[in-house]
């Protein structure tokens, strides 16, 4: 522990943001992180507890205590080992991780929680600044190769793991850059996609091979989502020609509203508007690019999708933007002892709903309604939980204006057709069926194939794919070489 006494001398301090004004004028981040002393004097507050509950509430076991009281001592290149220990990619999580270690923070009982998150940030981008981060080549090369399909977080994660201890790693992609939604489910106004490419120079320094725009197996034909992809490679192929596959792609298939008036135009899944303004932001020509300039936009969803769509509609120049979401508003602050160390139920207010967005809790989308083909408004009504059922309530119909419409409800399943295409079988959810203990751990039933990230868990946060591939490099490590000296 660095000072005894921290946590009760020094408030809690926020990373900063640039004002509404100038940061909806374009799409460069605007979080404006702690400088090197207000780092130590946020890491002062650690407690370095007997029992820090920080670490397992961190999906990644980030060993937390250590790299505050590190940071607290100006280390700050033994700060970047132990959190690089831990955590394949800080500058990801350090930046879109909603931080359940600060949910399991010991202050957060009956205080400010330790600003664990900011610290994160600032330990990864002075490492960056000081050129602390290179790549670590293996020393000697196993003969393995391992097929690693998708480039997101939980790929990269396990693609990285395995070059370092000598296998040959092959990442394929679908689409034309790397980085699956990170690159293109994340605004770059969250997270600069220039921190992704930072990595995979150091990825490809390691040995990774990256192939981009390659398909595995079929796209499904009747997805709203556009394929970018130049070329595809058969599951058979892959099998023939690697001595491991891991299957590591995103959680895609958008949840559906199929109410009347669906088919009109103008109602898009958030996953054709976010990736085409992202792809713009690149230098890429999109004709027809969907935009909301001038538009009453109403975003179902009330999760980090939508918000994520009601900053772009604003950065477009919305007229105006509404956000649904169907369960009632929670309160505002946290029920802590029933909660802690748990994520608590609370209101969340986003940096993009600052931005401008009205919010309506407890809503259900009945019916869209259009002129011409194009939708025009929507009819909600209120609903309420009974019976552990959400059921409408009389007489509580509204219409809203609505020129584009933006379904942002959750992602229900992966693409069905890179599973099928090598027989992985499925469980309840749709989601490839693998566990992550013993010798089952991320292996499916297809002999050499394995599983991992959103591709076995379903949608879920960059830190939990970060954590299912090392831990699935491991396996495969397992699997390839008889033992591993890879950390789970």
């Amino acid at each position: 522990m660095g000072k005894i006494t921290g946590f009760m001398e020094f408030a809690r301090v926020e990373e900063g943001y640039a004002p509404v004004p100038e940061r909806v004028k374009n799409y460069k981040e605007f979080v404006i992180g702690l400088d090197d002393q207000q780092a130590k004097t946020q890491s002062a507050r650690c407690m370095d507890c007997g029992t820090p509950f920080c670490n397992s509430g961190c999906p990644v076991n980030n060993i937390i205590p250590d790299f505050n009281d590190l940071v607290f001592q100006d280390d700050w290149k033994a700060a970047i080992e132990v959190l690089h220990s831990t955590n394949n990619f800080p500058e990801f999580t350090g930046r879109i991780c909603p931080a359940p270690c600060e949910a399991a923070c010991t202050l957060n009982v009956n205080d400010d929680a330790v600003g664990i998150k900011s610290i994160e940030h600032a330990i990864i981008d002075r490492a960056w600044a000081e050129g602390w981060v290179q790549a670590q080549p293996a020393a000697q090369q196993t003969g393995k190769k391992v097929a690693v399909i998708g480039s997101g977080p939980a790929g990269l994660a396990a693609a990285q793991q395995l070059a370092r201890v000598g296998h040959a790693v092959t990442v394929f992609e679908k689409n034309d850059r790397v980085g699956g939604l990170l690159r293109y489910g994340i605004p770059d106004f969250k997270m600069d996609k220039g921190h992704i490419d930072r990595r995979m120079a150091q990825l490809q320094a390691e040995g990774v091979t990256v192939r981009t725009g390659v398909l595995v197996g079929e796209w499904p034909k009747d997805s709203k989502v556009t394929n970018w992809a130049k070329e595809t490679i058969s599951a058979a192929q892959l099998q023939n020609d690697f001595d491991a596959v891991l299957l590591a792609g995103g959680s895609e298939q958008s949840r559906d509203l199929p109410v009347p008036g669906r088919d009109l135009d103008g109602i898009h899944f958030a996953m054709e508007f976010l990736p085409q303004q992202n792809k713009v932001n690149a230098g890429d020509k999109f004709p027809g690019q969907l935009r909301a300039d001038g538009k009453h936009v109403i975003v179902i969803g009330g999760g980090d999708t939508g918000s994520d769509c009601v900053g772009t509609s604003n950065r477009h120049g919305a007229a105006s933007v509404t956000q649904f979401e169907v369960m009632p508003q929670p309160p505002e602050v946290e029920d802590r002892p029933l909660t802690w160390p748990y994520w608590p139920l609370k209101l969340r207010t986003s940096s993009s709903h600052e931005e401008g967005c009205v919010r309506e809790f407890a809503v259900s989308t009945k019916s869209f309604a259009g002129e011409k083909g194009k939708v025009k408004s929507l009819t909600t009504v209120h609903v309420e939980m009974k019976g552990g059922k959400l059921v409408e309530v009389p007489g509580t119909e509204k219409t809203y204006q609505a020129d584009m419409v933006l379904l942002a409800m959750g992602f229900v399943h992966p693409v069905a057709s890179v599973l099928d295409a090598f027989g992985v079988a499925k469980d309840a959810r749709a989601n490839a069926k693998a566990g992550t203990e013993g010798a089952s751990a991320y292996v499916t039933n297809v002999p050499k194939v394995f599983a991992a990230g959103d591709m076995r868990r379903g949608q879920s946060l960059v830190v939990w794919a970060i954590r299912e591939g090392r831990q699935a490099a491991r396996a495969v490590d397992e699997f390839l070489m008889g033992s591993s000296e890879l950390p789970r």
